[in-house]
């Protein structure tokens, strides 16, 4: 690109040959805009690298047995997955994402199932965002996470996913874990990812799940799993 631009500079008047060859491809605008051609490709490719990272801790498909892991990758994982739904539609406000990570130590989990319960929190959280933004396109969509030590069981910690959506009626929240159970739309929801995070949270893991809401106000689940192994 250097090469091209000294030529360019010093010989003003080419050959015809190469003076309509250089109109033909435009070479004010390859040495204009090539550089940022470059850089966007260099952005496009280390987003490609962080996604493939993302993905390979989510998954997580070589590790079948339990492990201690980073509970903050798994969620920031999770996140970048779906990091196109975050933005939602150019006309409408960004999600904000709130992150208030407490200290915590690795914690003995199944990563895989872990971070699909991550996943399915997020993502109800996303389409209660979006739910509400239908008809209020004024209010700011937010999704809190919040991990902390628990204060009242030290040998536990605690996973806090939050949004301000619609929220749910009490009677939904009595049935919000049980198998086929959803508050979406026809077509929109199948009724099983609350029931599989429970399952993962209480069979596999055993910890506990609980869900917090008011109607108008949003939606808080709250995740705590022993710090230290449990014996199945």
């Amino acid at each position: 690109l250097t090469l091209m631009k000294l030529y360019h500079q010093h010989y003003l008047d080419p050959v015809p040959e190469i003076k309509d060859f250089s109109e033909d491809i435009d070479l004010e605008f390859i040495i204009k805009d090539l550089p940022k051609m470059i850089d966007s490709m260099k952005m496009g490719a280390e987003r490609i690298r962080q996604l493939v990272l993302s993905l390979r801790t989510f998954s997580r498909l070589d590790e079948s047995k339990k492990k201690e892991i980073d509970i903050h990758a798994g969620i920031d994982s999770t996140l970048l997955i779906l990091q196109h739904r975050l933005k939602l539609k150019s006309e409408l406000p960004q999600i904000t994402m709130v992150k208030n990570y407490g200290e915590l130590p690795l914690v003995p989990c199944y990563a895989a199932p872990i971070n699909q319960v991550f996943m399915n929190l997020l993502s109800n959280a996303i389409d209660a965002l979006e739910e509400k933004l239908e008809t209020d396109q004024l209010f700011i969509p937010t999704i809190t996470i919040t991990t902390e030590i628990n204060q009242d069981n030290p040998d536990t910690v605690l996973i806090k996913i939050s949004d301000n959506g619609l929220g749910i009626t009490q009677e939904a929240k009595n049935k919000i874990f049980d198998l086929f159970f959803t508050t979406k739309e026809v077509g929109k929801g199948t009724g099983l990812g609350l029931s599989i995070s429970y399952e993962i949270i209480v069979q596999k893991h055993r910890g506990q799940i609980f869900c917090n809401s008011q109607l108008g106000q949003g939606t808080e689940f709250i995740i705590q799993i022993p710090i230290h192994p449990v014996t199945e």
